[in-house]
């Protein structure tokens, strides 16, 4: 039996939705029909009775079946009534817009075109480092030394600044603390990370992916997006405060890690060690995640951008079957593969519970609502009466399946060592991405019960629980901020919480904060979402000169004491 986790808070291959006509009729007549054959079945049931002498209950049937007739018509058209209310007065930002925010200093962020050309060619150069994390024992430690000595070399401000302190943690990542003016505030922190996953020209790069070669507009090459644009967007954003007199108000750290790709085991555990020694406390956690999508989700008007609150957990499960081993000649009923085979069928064939509503994806529909076309912008303003259909649509979709359930995914199956001989032993590894409504251990039973063989040995080989659901109310200070700085930069953007189905180095943070957010200013047009560890990984030259002025300003909007008062939204009705 599936047994939820208390806390069921509302709330990049990552992203899209689509809703097709029919999807949308069959949600309508779900709806509808359910009401009307309960409505004839009461008919059915009313007027077949008799009274006790078996006379005919007529007059009474015809006065209950108008009032029930009159009742149901009432129920309707309330729920109708409140639902198109609701459809057109739903808009979450409003209460940011019209916060009277703190005034902090503004420091100017113009640059030069030769100072324009030079943070280009900054990540050019990132780019043709060789970053490359192939397994968790296997990284290229030559070229991550060699990124740290070009941090220093194109960051002299901040390696040179007595503001500014740095410390190489785990031998190849970065800790930079920069401490505020004001001492009582809590500092925050910036995530990035300095490694890549591997990359061959031969897959069909447009151009070689260690090269950072520019193209139509676009910078090429692996890092652009996962992550490499974060850490010397940082950095960037940093040296051009610096080189100005910036002096925080409240503190904050930047952290890159080196080895993310592979787990961040040796890279961010070991900085957040180390702080957790300091007695660190912090405010929030910034990391990569989710980002700025634009014609990504279909029948969506305008672009959005996700902060992820939150991310999946994970669990790696080996399962093996040992046998005799014998002549293929005469064969037992069923050998280790069939057997294996059968237990891994059962896996696919039952997938994990739907969990639709119980993370923050039911959030994030609520907070788009307003920005869809009609009719899909009726049902996700009204997911109070169409969150369960909805989740059913959603299911069908792998794209968006993952936003709803834990995913089973058989990735590995090895038996057999030669055509004639009976196979003594077999095994096959599956990964589960775990929703937030689940825990390890629940997934765990789930898979013994479906399995329900105990020829089938059941292993966990890696696994942790999903990510503690971080505040987005109007309250969240880190939350908060980060909205206010996309709004800033992109004013048409709309705002919502997400869910990250893949993990980051923020996962490990969760000992120095609870409030931990996931999201870069990278923009996501329809196909780029392929790019995200595939082939011609790229980033747009205007983008990430946004990047860099989004770290800027973030850093600054950062120096507010509090949040204004909430200023409550219709949405809130």
């Amino acid at each position: 039996m599936l047994h939820l986790t208390a806390v069921r808070r509302e709330a990049c291959n990552r992203y899209g939705l689509y809703l097709s006509t029919v999807d949308v009729t069959f949600i309508l007549k779900h709806v509808t029909g359910s009401l009307a054959a309960r409505f004839i079945h009461a008919i059915r049931t009313t007027a077949s009775g008799t009274n006790m002498t078996g006379q005919s209950r007529g007059p009474k049937v015809l006065v209950f079946l108008r009032i029930a007739f009159l009742s149901l018509i009432l129920v309707l058209v309330v729920l109708l009534l409140v639902a198109t209310i609701r459809t057109f007065s739903l808009d979450v930002n409003s209460g940011l817009q019209l916060g009277k925010w703190e005034r902090t200093a503004i420091i100017s962020e113009h640059i030069s075109a030769a100072q324009r050309e030079q943070l280009l060619s900054n990540l050019k150069e990132a780019i043709q480092i060789p970053t490359v994390s192939f397994a968790e024992n296997d990284l290229n430690t030559t070229a991550l030394q060699e990124f740290g000595r070009f941090l220093q070399r194109v960051f002299p401000a901040v390696f040179s600044s007595p503001l500014v302190k740095h410390e190489v943690v785990s031998n190849y990542s970065h800790l930079f603390w920069m401490p505020g003016s004001d001492s009582s505030l809590q500092p925050y922190m910036l995530l990035a990370h300095i490694d890549v996953v591997p990359a061959t020209e031969s897959d069909g790069w447009d151009a070689p992916p260690f090269s950072g070669e520019e193209i139509d507009g676009f910078i090429y090459g692996r890092g652009t997006i996962d992550d490499k644009n974060s850490v010397v967007g940082i950095l960037q954003a940093l040296e051009y405060l610096v080189e100005r007199g910036y002096v925080p108000r409240r503190g904050f750290y930047v952290g890159l890690g080196h080895d993310e790709e592979v787990g961040g085991h040796n890279g961010a555990k070991s900085i957040v060690k180390l702080l957790e020694s300091r007695g660190v406390s912090l405010a929030f956690v910034l990391d990569e995640g989710l980002a700025l999508l634009d014609g990504v989700i279909s029948n969506l008007q305008g672009p959005v951008a996700l902060i992820g609150v939150t991310e999946k957990g994970q669990a790696t499960v080996k399962l093996s079957v040992t046998a005799l081993p014998g002549h293929s000649s005469i064969p037992p009923r069923e050998t280790s593969i069939g057997i294996l085979a059968g237990a891994v069928t059962r896996l696919e064939k039952n997938p994990m519970p739907m969990l639709f509503g119980y993370g923050p994806e039911r959030s994030m529909f609520e907070h788009l609502a307003y920005k869809f076309t009609l009719p899909l912008k009726f049902i996700m303003s009204n997911l109070w009466l169409f969150s369960p259909l909805l989740g059913r649509i959603m299911e069908r979709r792998p794209e968006m399946n993952a936003f709803v359930r834990t995913t089973t995914a058989v990735s590995v199956f090895h038996g057999g060592v030669k055509v004639n001989i009976i196979p003594p032993y077999a095994e096959a590894f599956v990964n589960f991405r775990i929703h937030p409504a689940q825990t390890l251990q629940e997934v765990l039973e789930l898979i013994n019960g479906m399995v329900d063989d105990e020829r089938v040995n059941i292993e966990l080989v890696d696994g942790f629980d999903p990510l503690p659901v971080s505040s987005y109310d109007d309250e969240s200070f880190g939350y908060q901020l980060i909205k206010k700085t996309v709004l800033d930069m992109f004013p048409h953007v709309t705002v919502a919480p997400g869910l990250c189905i893949g993990n980051t180095d923020s996962r490990h943070y969760t000992t120095l904060t609870k409030n931990v957010y996931r999201f870069a200013p990278v923009w996501f047009k329809p196909g780029d979402t392929k790019r995200f560890h595939g082939v011609n990984e790229r980033i747009g030259i205007k983008n990430y000169e946004d990047s860099v002025f989004f770290y800027f300003k973030f850093i600054q909007n950062c120096d507010v004491r509090e949040l204004p008062e909430p200023h409550g939204s219709l949405h809130e009705l």
